[in-house]
């Protein structure tokens, strides 16, 4: 019997269990913290969702904008169009047109065209006489003319056109000297 007792003397410490601590209810004062931040808690979620609500309605909303305002620049744009493709359709309806008519029809449509840039906003760049500008002009050919200055544009091969500030077609030039 001795050996079983110097067995249990030799237990290490580690192997009896301390005694659990008793559970202490919460203080008044506690609870009501507690109560306190939980109510916090939710007020923020609940303002979180609201926010994120309003986030995603505006972004809709904004995309629904974007879409709309591009139709309404196509629709714009195609309506001051129209006009001029009436009349080229008019023009290849006649039979017996003379050469001369054709010419005055064409030169009509063209004067047209022009009054569609100008609604729209578009300017044409590129006129012979003009300093080159490389933010306006595309140089594709130069010449050696004693009467012009250098790097004016001697001949335009296509016009330009700006919307605003943006440039929209370069004007193919020749640049001379």
């Amino acid at each position: 019997m001795k050996d079983n007792k110097d067995k249990e003397e030799k237990r290490p410490p580690e192997a009896e269990a301390p005694p659990e601590p008793e559970a202490q209810e919460p203080q008044p004062q506690e609870e009501d913290a507690l109560e306190k931040l939980q109510a916090e808690l939710a007020a923020q979620k609940d303002q979180y969702l609201r926010v994120l609500a309003e986030y995603d309605n505006f972004r809709k909303r904004t995309a629904a904008e974007k879409a709309g305002i591009y139709n309404n620049a196509v629709s714009d744009t195609v309506q001051a169009i129209l006009p001029i493709a009436d009349n080229i359709e008019r023009a290849l309806g006649q039979e017996n047109a003379s050469a001369e008519d054709m010419r005055k029809g064409v030169e009509m449509i063209q004067a047209q065209i022009e009054a569609a840039f100008e609604k729209l906003g578009m300017t044409a760049v590129g006129e012979a006489g003009e300093a080159f500008d490389p933010k306006l002009h595309n140089a594709v050919a130069h010449i050696e003319d004693e009467n012009l200055g250098e790097n004016v544009i001697a001949a335009v091969f296509q016009k330009g056109y700006k919307l605003g500030d943006r440039v929209v077609r370069f004007a193919m030039v020749q640049v001379a000297n």
